[in-house]
């Protein structure tokens, strides 16, 4: 296996004098080097043969030995030096201070067919970063951030990727409610990837810091490595980037929303600065559609993180990395516009994507109205929201109009009269909208089928693969696997994965119940 290593980020970039792996605060740096932890009996469950191909390493070179301990941390690629990323963050609305990779390691990057690449291992032991905790993770974490950030690439959404997820052979302990119930599970690491890693929290503690020379340091390497085609870094250039970081979490926002995706905790530490997605932990897909939900326990009272918030953090978010990068530009005022368009854009962009989720490609002054009036009939009763998205382009002048969606109410029984004719009543203004439409029926629901989703990976699929792989089967995680690599397509042979969450789901651990170690 022989990989085009690069050292663009190591070299660049300031590194910890201090090589010493302990706990503690890193000052004047960007990473600290650190080595894995070897692990006692490491297996590759699963590999990503598209990933690895990105990266230059083919389906046989995956099956050997080396690459095993390469993704597992029990062997350093030759000539590279492991490393953690220190930063810091908001947590839930709060400063919190250095965090830094606390259990991520990255190994190396790898430059392939003109994209640049970095490796990272998550689960391979601490770094000076780890707080209390042991850098370590577990299977049923690691199948979720393994599964999910694949799916996310094939839908279409900006994303980190996985390239394998492997057991360590080592039990790891893990108390997964906070409630004072710790037991051992089977540990695991990921190989994650991204063309990079980078934070808003790297650029956070720099200006929290008052380190302005590091911080410019970081945000020219960004420029120069990331955001080439501004320019080269100067206030104006620094002013242009943190607007193309705006547009492009705003985009990610925007299809988090389309597919009914809850990042779960959007700290600003869990923020790209490329706009992918990052970090899987608590994470869901809606089930029934509302706005108020949010799959993580830590956040259950407040629900800052919860689905129809999404959209508000990312700007609270913005507004953070526009204070750190303050000491660079020294002028509030261009900072401000981009936030506050930021607003303008979420609403434009947020109208078209729902116009495209309804098949709706001419403008209406209307259309506002008919999609807040869907938003209020959706959560009338439990509905589930990728089927009913999926199963509304088959609606067509013969449907008989609820007929076509009444697969995605949870408990049809209990649909009264009443929402049955406000239902009614949203069709037949629907029906009419359509007829303002030049597509033909089958153009207008080939290109509805582009954007709403069949298959998402739903909480319970999700932990079906985890229980079986607790018993030591794994099959369930290539069939998931290969099911979202085509979530836009029929896929006829699966479509027991078409379904609502099975009522056993409805208040499980794991299904819908996570905290920030899931």
């Amino acid at each position: 296996m022989k990989l085009n290593i690069k050292n663009t980020f190591t070299d660049n970039l300031p590194a910890d004098k201090n090589l010493e792996n302990t706990r503690r605060q890193v000052e004047n740096a960007v990473f600290s080097y650190v080595s894995p932890k070897k692990t006692s009996n490491p297996k590759v469950l699963h590999v990503s043969e598209e990933m690895a191909s990105e990266l230059g390493i083919s389906l046989a070179e995956t099956k050997t030995d080396f690459f095993k301990n390469i993704v597992t941390g029990n062997e350093i690629y030759p000539a590279t030096k492991p490393f953690a990323m220190c930063y810091a963050g908001h947590q839930f609305g709060n400063w919190a201070g250095q965090l830094g990779d606390g259990r991520a390691i990255n190994l190396f990057e790898v430059e392939h067919k003109n994209k640049n690449w970095k490796v990272q291992l998550k689960g391979a032991g601490e770094t000076p970063y780890s707080r209390t905790a042991d850098g370590l993770a577990v299977l049923r974490s690691s199948i979720r951030e393994y599964l999910c950030s694949e799916a996310m690439f094939h839908l279409g959404i900006p994303t980190t990727r996985a390239l394998s997820l492997s057991l360590s052979g080592d039990q790891v302990l893990r108390d997964v409610l906070y409630n004072g119930n710790p037991a051992y599970e089977k540990g695991a690491i990921v190989a994650r990837t991204a063309p990079s890693f980078l934070r808003f929290g790297n650029f956070e503690i720099f200006a929290a810091r008052n380190d302005v020379k590091n911080l410019k340091i970081l945000a020219d390497y960004s420029i120069n490595h990331h955001f080439s085609h501004l320019g080269n870094p100067s206030k104006k250039t620094y002013v242009n980037f943190f607007k193309e970081v705006t547009e492009r979490t705003l985009q990610m926002i925007i299809d988090w929303q389309r597919v009914g995706f809850v990042h779960g905790v959007m700290n600003t530490d869990n923020m790209s600065i490329l706009g992918l997605t990052i970090d899987f932990g608590p994470y869901g897909w809606l089930e029934g559609f509302d706005f108020g939900w949010t799959p993580n326990t830590t956040d259950r009272q407040n629900k800052r993180y919860r689905y129809g918030n999404q959209p508000n953090i990312g700007l609270w978010n913005l507004y953070q990395l526009a204070n750190a990068l303050f000491p660079l530009i020294e002028d509030a005022k261009p900072l401000e516009e981009i936030l506050n368009q930021y607003k303008i854009d979420f609403e434009h962009k947020s109208l078209r994507m729902m116009q495209s989720k309804l098949g709706l490609y001419t403008d209406d002054k209307n259309d506002i109205q008919l999609i807040q009036d869907l938003e209020d009939c959706l959560q009338l009763v439990e509905t589930d929201m990728t089927i009913f998205f999926r199963n509304l382009s088959n609606l067509n002048e013969d449907s008989s109009t609820l007929k076509i969606v009444e697969d995605a109410f949870y408990n049809l029984e209990n649909v009264s009269g009443e929402i049955k004719s406000r239902w009614n009543l949203w069709f037949q203004k629907y029906t009419e909208r359509l007829q303002k439409e030049t597509l033909s029926h089958s153009e207008r629901k080939k290109k509805m089928n582009t954007v709403n989703p069949k298959y998402v990976l739903r909480n319970y699929m999700a932990q079906l693969a985890i229980d079986k792989a607790d018993e030591g089967d794994y099959s369930l995680i290539d069939e998931l696997f290969q099911l979202l690599k085509n979530p836009y397509k029929e896929q006829p042979k699966k479509e027991k994965w078409f379904a609502k969450r099975p009522e056993w789901a409805r208040n499980k651990v794991g299904c819908s119940m996570l905290s920030c170690s899931s």
